[in-house]
């Protein structure tokens, strides 16, 4: 792994366990045994590093909520989405804890952040047509677009929300799971029988997982 790479893994790693703003460029190239100076080399700052971690983010964020192509079992749809929400909460969760402060004082980063976001909620609306069409979802186009701003809106502002309502709130996997079983719940009302029926399969899952963490 290159150093550029090593600096990036390491700050996300450190983001995560203590809190971007906790973290220092210092304590970074600690992390990995360089010398401040050799990371500077690669980032004028840490704010540049939060703008890799975040097209990281955002690359494999489109990439795992873009339309899957050809026959698949409906479940095995479910899965496969609501897997990508837990995988990229707990990867990247120092972003999610911390979204609105650090999209604040970074304009730039502020500005990226809403274009992925857009792109997203389109694929997002495609993905929830597809549920429709397997007879999973029980909706038409407005009640389509207000259940993905919905479920949007709760996957990036669920660990802040957790993180505002103590300062002693540690983010764990089992914080992210809970979110998680909000959603499903947001969803099961839309649903068909048979998308209640899933639904169900993946709310016990999502539980058995949880508790045996």
């Amino acid at each position: 792994m290159k150093t550029r790479e090593k600096i990036v893994h390491a700050a996300l790693e450190l983001f995560n366990s203590s809190g971007e703003r906790n973290v220092t460029t210092n304590h970074i190239a600690a992390h990995i045994g360089i010398s401040p100076g050799n990371l500077y080399y690669h980032f004028r700052n840490k704010q540049e590093i939060v703008r890799e971690i975040f097209a990281l983010y955002s690359r494999e964020l489109i990439e795992r909520f873009t339309p899957l192509q050809g026959q698949q079992e409906s479940l095995v749809l479910l899965k496969h989405y609501l897997d990508s929400i837990f995988t990229l909460m707990w990867k990247y969760r120092f972003f999610y804890a911390n979204l609105p402060e650090i999209l604040q004082r970074d304009p730039v980063l502020h500005d990226e952040y809403i274009q992925v976001q857009n792109r997203l909620q389109v694929n997002l609306v495609n993905i929830l047509k597809a549920f429709v069409e397997l007879n999973l979802l029980d909706v038409d186009d407005a009640e389509l677009n207000s259940l993905v701003t919905t479920l949007h809106m709760m996957a990036a502002s669920w660990l802040s929300y957790q993180s505002s309502m103590s300062p002693k709130t540690q983010i764990t996997e089992q914080v992210i799971q809970q979110g998680m079983l909000h959603m499903i719940n947001i969803v099961k009302p839309l649903a068909t029988q048979k998308g209640r029926e899933q639904l169900s399969l993946l709310e016990d899952g999502v539980k058995m997982m949880s508790a045996s963490i």
